[in-house]
């Protein structure tokens, strides 16, 4: 068999940085060079987790893809409701998204109604800590957690104001808010 002639009959698997860049710009908001990107190497794993696309690399670190799905996962007219549901989020970025106070998400995370989907290392040099660890969420997890837990009164949890204890507090992991 001759290698290269196999080779060139495949086809050009795109990166996870070029699936991230194609599906921002098909989106109408590419990727800036130098800011924070729409759409994410990250968002693009999970969107792979999720089955709407095949690895074609075994190192998690360089995802590499079909360019025809991505050309299908582009065309999809729902693209933005998926890439928003496979966002990872910080710990910060779901306390707002659920609009709660980021002790009262704290509390969720102690309660078990939500686990970390991954775990991300930023670095930010020893005089401001060090290498710490982010715990990232799936955004669809998130948005499921008051449907999950309707006997919370949500409202209530919302307009508490800065040094109210929270209604989360009381409650033993594994247990209902009732």
């Amino acid at each position: 068999m001759d290698a290269d002639a196999i080779r060139a009959r495949l086809p050009y698997a795109v990166s996870g940085a070029e699936t991230a860049d194609r599906l921002a710009r098909d989106l109408g908001t590419p990727n800036p060079p130098d800011g924070p990107a729409r759409v994410s190497v990250a968002t693009v794993r999970e969107m792979a987790t999720a089955g709407l696309l095949a690895a074609l690399s075994d190192d998690p670190n360089r995802p590499m893809f079909h360019p025809d799905q991505v050309t299908d996962l582009a065309g999809r007219p729902d693209l933005d409701r998926l890439i928003a549901d496979a966002t990872p989020l910080g710990p910060d970025r779901c306390a707002a998204r659920l609009r709660v106070r980021r002790t009262d998400f704290d509390h969720l995370v102690r309660l078990g109604w939500i686990t970390r989907a991954q775990e991300v290392r930023a670095n930010f040099g020893a005089a401001r800590g060090g290498t710490v660890r982010i715990p990232l969420h799936r955004s669809a997890d998130v948005d499921r957690i008051p449907a999950d837990h309707p006997e919370v009164d949500w409202v209530a949890l919302r307009a508490l104001g800065k040094g109210k204890r929270s209604p989360l507090a009381r409650l033993a992991p594994g247990r209902s808010a009732q």
